[in-house]
């Protein structure tokens, strides 16, 4: 879950390069946003929702960090790809718009929208209420928490004391989880949690591959798909959890939320939701009534 406070600085990384252990290549037969957006049909309900100084310019301004493999990350020819970048192109596509992606650093995506700079921000934001202080969202998938450790190596989310833990800074792992578990620790009279922090999944991934981090805790459908891109060397440690929304982020009060929540519902309904999620192989977190703030609900 990408990070629930926003953060005025990164945390300096370690100064090992971490190279050539992960394959963040995707499926076999991946579809940029552009391609995305023009196979989907145009839903006219959809689009007639859209505000006319948006509708006016012809295209939807996508706010995202493309640094969190399978949802968004970037191709060898440095464009952003993924199943969220692809949902994103897609939404633009029902409204009968072209989408056009901003790549920008995850705590100024939210600003961006708030701003006007951005339409929409897709970057596998959790919809939190706190966050509904700044924006809506519209949510799209819900996830948990996923750790993973070195293959034949057991690792306990619950029981982690003492151990060392890599996450990507700024996400919710790094601000909220892990915290609460190693101050858990502390309180317990147990050694805390040592948090490995890194600019990029694909380096937090690979302080576990190399031996340098005895577990790492992301999003389940980053976790699940770093398993999968390791083959072999990672395994899942223990169960999905703390299960919230994914929200795309709207402007608050903005007549685009309703837009874009008729545009994915109606992506629900033709499938073509269901078929991007599934080749990316992530439909576990699948939802079928696409909702407005469904944070607030529960």
């Amino acid at each position: 879950m990408r990070a629930k406070y926003l953060l005025p600085a990164l945390a300096a990384v370690t100064a090992l390069i971490l190279t050539g252990c992960v394959d963040n290549s995707g499926p076999s037969s991946t579809s940029g946003a552009t391609d995305t957006a023009s196979s989907v049909a145009k839903d006219d309900a959809a689009a007639a929702l859209v505000p006319a100084d948006i509708a006016k310019t012809g295209k939807l301004v996508v706010g995202t960090d493309p640094t969190y493999a399978p949802n968004e990350f970037k191709n060898e020819a440095g464009e952003p790809i993924g199943w969220g970048i692809e949902i994103a192109g897609a939404i633009a596509g029902k409204l009968g718009l072209k989408p056009e992606f901003q790549v920008a650093k995850f705590d100024n995506i939210i600003p961006s929208v708030s701003g006007g700079k951005a339409d929409i921000g897709e970057s596998s934001f959790t919809d939190t209420v706190e966050r509904q202080k700044q924006v809506d969202f519209v949510n799209y998938y819900t996830a948990g928490i996923q750790w993973a450790s070195a293959t034949g190596k057991d690792v306990d989310p619950d029981n982690a004391c003492g151990l060392k833990v890599a996450v990507q800074a700024t996400t919710f792992e790094d601000t909220d989880e892990v915290p609460a578990k190693s101050d858990a620790c502390v309180a317990a009279g147990k050694p805390p949690i040592e948090k490995l922090k890194y600019d990029t999944q694909d380096q937090a991934t690979n302080a576990v591959v190399l031996g340098q981090a005895d577990a790492l805790s992301a999003d389940s459908p980053v976790t699940l798909y770093a398993i999968e891109q390791t083959k072999g060397k990672l395994q899942k440690a223990g169960e999905t959890f703390d299960v919230a929304p994914y929200g795309i982020v709207v402007a608050k009060g903005s007549e685009l939320a309703k837009a874009v929540q008729a545009a994915l519902q109606s992506m629900v309904d033709d499938g073509t939701y269901m078929e991007i999620l599934d080749k990316w192989g992530v439909a576990d977190g699948a939802i079928d009534t696409i909702t407005i703030n469904s944070a607030s609900n529960g």
